[in-house]
């Protein structure tokens, strides 16, 4: 069987699993899809392995020993190096409260054990896909700046710039929701809208994880929760990025 994203460069994914025979097994299956898995136990080698090379996705176990998962995602999105890096969550804990955290905490994506190889290759195609999107305009050129709101937006970075010049990296999710508010000015979006946009339809969604997308840009916005002026609540509609004049 033929993967279903054919590419001349292999695909490099990183798992962080303490399950050695899951790790075996699944770089065999991934392997049949031109996907090379290197699978490591704990966080200390995840670091040590991305110190050396940065993986195409990575695929984290929640519960490790020593330093769990989650504590490791918060590492990767916020260490301005390795933020961009798609992570899909590997876990034999489902519930939607977990589901919740891990989107929270900046996931790309949530897989539960246990689960279909042939699934988990399907989305680790779409993961990719979705951080490295086609240019559609000039405003994608890699060397774009945006302006908006005495705020700026690298779009090669994925770095934003605060009006305290404080420079702050968005996870892949984080980003494609800014940039459909930064295309849409001043339009309502609903949540399936946005839900299209910046998760993908394949990937399993729910209205919470783009309410908890848009509490995340607010706060990295410095956008007041409880009274924003930025990213506006349309009740029973979506949401609405307001853009303000430029000061000269």
């Amino acid at each position: 069987m033929k993967s279903e994203l054919p590419s001349p460069t292999r695909i490099q994914v990183l798992l962080v699993d303490d399950d050695a025979e899951i790790g075996e097994l699944l770089g065999r299956y991934l392997e049949k899809f031109g996907i090379t898995c290197l699978a490591v136990s704990d966080g200390k080698a995840m670091r040590q392995q991305l110190a050396i090379q940065a993986p195409d996705v990575i695929l984290l176990d929640l519960m490790l020993p020593g330093e769990d998962g989650l504590s490791l995602l918060r590492f990767l999105r916020t260490a301005a190096e390795f933020s961009r890096i798609p992570v899909v969550m590997l876990t034999a804990r489902g519930e939607f409260s977990d589901k919740i955290i891990g989107l929270e905490s900046g996931a790309d994506d949530y897989v539960v054990k246990p689960f279909d190889p042939r699934e988990l290759v399907a989305r680790i195609h779409t993961v990719l896909r979705r951080s490295h999107p086609e240019p559609r305009s000039p405003q994608h050129t890699t060397n774009k700046e945006i302006v908006f709101n005495r705020r700026r937006l690298n779009c090669h970075s994925r770095q934003l710039t605060t009006t305290k010049n404080t420079v702050i990296p968005l996870s892949n999710a984080e980003f494609r929701l800014l940039m459909a508010f930064i295309e849409r000015p001043d339009r309502v979006l609903s949540r399936d809208q946005l839900l299209d946009i910046a998760r993908g339809k394949s990937a399993d969604s729910f209205d919470r994880s783009i309410d908890i997308l848009v509490s995340r840009l607010r706060q990295k916005l410095d956008d007041d929760p409880r009274q924003p002026s930025m990213l506006k609540t349309i009740r029973g509609e979506g949401y609405m990025l307001t853009l303000q004049a430029q000061s000269t």
